[in-house]
């Protein structure tokens, strides 16, 4: 069997000095952490030896952002696939942090009936069948190498539950997929043999010693 290992990569820190949900809105750029996250990522996959051939990333700048020093550090040319994008969301744009915000008004109360699809936004599953057609074409085009998807953290989670059996519904706070992190699933052919998560710029997480500019 040919063993084939699909990375997806969350993007780092975004610049968002205004708390918005900012979803699909162009224009998010990455904050100077979020540079240094991706440079870290970028460093650690070339320094371990990984076998990378193709890397695609999202079409939303941060993720661009963070893509790109992955595939300079390998020296590819940066692909984009529209399939990996973050998820649809009725409230971009609005502040909607620590349940505050859009949530407390009665307006937006008839988007919240129903946790489970959700209701707010982009179905998971939806979400789920783009991006496992993303990772079954990147797992063919990368057969017996590894490849790097850069994504967003909802879709990289319900990817990783969808992988593991697990249910799509969930509580946001238990998701294992912080800011430039990887989760990549290895492949034996085309079956699922198991995942690895880790995490290149825990040491750049907000409240960690090392902080750029600091």
């Amino acid at each position: 069997m040919v063993s084939t290992t699909v990375h997806l990569l969350r993007h780092g820190e975004v610049h968002n000095p205004d708390g918005i949900l900012y979803g699909r809105l162009p224009g998010y750029r990455l904050s100077d952490r979020g540079q240094a996250m991706a440079k870290l990522v970028a460093e650690h996959l070339t320094s371990t030896g990984r076998d990378v051939v193709r890397v695609v990333a999202s079409p939303l700048q941060r993720a661009q952002e963070t893509a790109a020093p992955v595939a300079e550090g390998f020296g590819l040319e940066l692909a984009t696939d529209d399939r990996i994008i973050e998820a649809g969301n009725r409230f971009e744009g609005l502040r909607v942090a620590g349940g505050g915000g859009a949530l407390r008004d009665p307006r937006h109360w008839p988007h919240l009936w129903n946790p489970f699809r959700p209701s707010w936004g982009e179905p998971y599953r939806a979400q789920v069948e783009r991006m496992r057609e993303a990772v079954d074409d990147a797992r063919r085009a990368a057969e017996g190498h590894e490849i790097v998807l850069v994504s967003h953290q909802l879709p990289v989670w319900l990817t990783r539950r969808a992988f593991e059996g697990g249910t799509l519904w969930h509580d946001p706070r238990d998701r294992q997929c912080n800011l430039a992190s990887l989760t990549s699933l290895r492949f034996e052919g085309d079956r699922f043999v198991g995942l690895h998560y880790t995490e290149p710029a825990a040491e750049l997480y907000p409240g960690a010693s090392k902080v750029p500019g600091a």
